[in-house]
């Protein structure tokens, strides 16, 4: 059954699109309604299975073929696969569309952005996940690692192709696992994507803080952020 949240969402993603074409001498209405339509279908999948019968009987089927006993930790590593991708690029010299400064600016607001929706949703729906902990709707993991992937397709999809699609891979493996772990709903981790492809690709569409770069100037410089268990830190190189 569709509840009143899907129905308000679904109404919101709608007047989303007349908004863009009722302004389109301002921005390329086509465009971003083009961008949209893959994490519109996402978001819309997500919120017709929510709570659904049918995405309690996959679940159950999912666990049933993988042992009930079943876990694998790598959803909570693959989520940051992207982003090394796409530092360890810019050191290794692969062109890129912008600015490595740029790079972590546009990354940063997009997470965010996307971070705030989630929790914010999470907190709004209080959905139990399949574990029977709080707070399942929709996936953080899953937003996190496609708002990085989509900011690497979007930072070398003209240079690179391979490199840029190969985030959806690890953003495809943290959703997949997500599940497995029995830790996400199949609702949870469509609508997580939807939002995470949403936000970067309208992020990079208006390009906030455009003229903000510190560093242009610098090429020869990069700095890398980096996460391990002791916390976060920063390496750098500089070539001469």
């Amino acid at each position: 059954m569709i509840n009143k949240f899907t129905i308000v969402f679904l109404s919101l993603i709608f007047s989303f699109f007349e908004a863009k074409t009722q302004t389109a001498d301002s921005i390329n209405a086509k465009f971003v309604i083009k961008k949209a339509i893959i994490p519109a279908v996402l978001i819309g999948a997500g919120l017709l299975l929510n709570n659904d019968q049918l995405e309690q009987d996959f679940q159950t089927d999912l666990r049933n073929k993988v042992g009930n006993d079943f876990e694998f930790s790598i959803d909570d590593y693959a989520q940051y696969a992207p982003i090394a991708e796409m530092y360890l690029a810019d050191v290794m010299g692969v062109k890129a569309k912008n600015h490595w400064f740029d790079q972590t600016k546009y990354l940063i607001i997009s997470n965010i952005i996307t971070s705030s929706i989630t929790h914010g949703l999470k907190n709004l729906t209080l959905k139990t996940r399949p574990n029977g902990a709080d707070f399942s709707f929709p996936s953080g993991h899953t937003t996190f690692a496609f708002t990085n992937a989509t900011v690497v397709y979007n930072e070398f999809r003209q240079t690179a192709p391979v490199l840029a699609y190969s985030g959806y891979v690890f953003a495809f493996t943290t959703a997949s696992f997500r599940m497995l772990n029995n830790k996400h709903w199949l609702s949870d981790v469509l609508v997580g994507a939807g939002i995470g492809i949403l936000v970067t690709d309208l992020v990079y569409y208006f390009e906030p803080l455009k003229n903000f770069n510190p560093f242009k100037k610098t090429e020869n410089l990069t700095f890398v952020p980096y996460k391990n268990v002791e916390g976060f830190g920063i390496y750098f190189s500089y070539k001469f």
